[in-house]
């Protein structure tokens, strides 16, 4: 399975997520329009960070970004550091709800990343910058 999200930083939500079997250019950027409309009222200037994964160098993605004023940073060449608020959260994510787990099918599992976000988002206690929550019952997925 790939899981594509992306996190708000002010707060570490989860603003949209795609899933799917099989890495897709579809999946990427159904995700990242989903996260652009959520930020869409945004008053300041929107920065999209990421690694430099294939899906983010794609000539789509870095269009759709540009044709919305959105600045695009990218980690440097084999640092993680650079992108770890998300690192951090695939570790967490993995600590709650992977490991010892085995999952009988891909709907499942779908299933279960599915009511981790929303548990992550809603529920889980986490210390943040206490910024406002963009995402607030409005959280898609593909």
């Amino acid at each position: 399975m790939y899981f594509d999200p992306f996190i708000y930083l002010c707060n570490l939500e989860i603003l949209s997520y795609g899933i799917s079997e099989r890495p897709s250019t579809e999946n990427i950027m159904v995700s990242l329009k989903e996260t652009i409309k959520i930020t869409s009222d945004c008053k300041y200037r929107r920065t999209f960070h990421s690694d430099q994964g294939w899906a983010y160098q794609m000539k789509a993605y870095v269009k759709k970004l540009k044709e919305n004023g959105i600045i695009q940073s990218m980690s440097r060449k084999d640092n993680y550091l650079d992108n770890s608020p998300m690192e951090n959260f695939f570790g967490i994510m993995k600590q709650e709800m992977f490991y010892g787990e085995k999952f009988e099918s891909a709907d499942k599992l779908i299933k279960e990343i599915k009511e981790y976000i929303r548990w992550y988002n809603e529920d889980r206690i986490k210390k943040n910058l206490n910024g406002p929550s963009p995402v607030k019952y409005r959280l898609q997925s593909v």
